[in-house]
């Protein structure tokens, strides 16, 4: 065997033994250890930031939803509401479908937004018996994702009365458990109080019995 041959068998398994313990090293134990510091020290950001109830997952703490009567996706008075939703595929999941995050790509200065602001601020405010003067920006605005599971503490609050009424449950007690699910800004000075849609019916569902 002449030298060049040698030479090019010795590189070729010196290849193989490098790629060979590059996949085992970084297809295998790099793999395993990020899973596994995850899953120790991140659990449920590691798992999606599930919600359950019941027992059952019913949604994630990152992700809304919609609270409809299931026709036409017509906002249930039973339920707090999240704020409108352009993530609509139009494959009939309807508004929220967490397989089609957008936003409605919708100019500030263009008309069709301003006549669907208006529109979305009658509805909510008749839905909810309020002034429309009362109606807060989340309330008539899709947020960039179309996904965003909170709400501001002012809609939820003029959501309480309806809520409270629908479930039996007097004005003051529904006011508290909104309370109790705000969440203050983020060390104390970033962002706004919000308030988890989801996390807030859940504990809705309990008080109501």
């Amino acid at each position: 065997m002449n030298t060049s041959v040698r030479n090019f068998a010795r590189q070729s398994w010196s290849a193989l033994r490098a790629l060979l313990v590059l996949t085992v090293v970084l297809g295998v134990v790099y793999p395993l250890a990020v899973w596994g510091v995850a899953q120790t020290a991140f659990h449920d950001q590691a798992n999606g930031s599930e919600v359950k109830a019941g027992g059952k997952v019913v949604g994630s703490a990152l992700i809304g939803q919609n609270f409809t009567t299931g026709k036409d996706f017509a906002p249930d008075p039973k339920w707090f509401q999240p704020r409108p939703s352009a993530a609509d595929a139009g494959t009939g999941a309807g508004p929220y479908d967490p397989t089609y995050t957008s936003a409605s790509n919708l100019a500030v200065t263009g008309k069709r937004l301003t006549v669907l602001v208006k529109d979305r601020k009658k509805e909510v405010a008749a839905f909810n018996g309020v002034p429309e003067s009362k109606v807060p920006a989340d309330a008539v605005q899709a947020s960039g994702s179309g996904l965003d599971p909170d709400i501001s503490p002012q809609y939820a609050a003029i959501q309480t009365a309806r809520v409270a009424k629908a479930n039996g449950l007097s004005t003051a007690k529904v006011a508290e458990l909104v309370k109790e699910h705000t969440d203050g800004r983020q060390f104390g000075i970033l962002g706004d109080p919000t308030v988890n849609v989801l996390e807030l019916n859940i504990a809705l569902e309990k008080l109501a019995g």
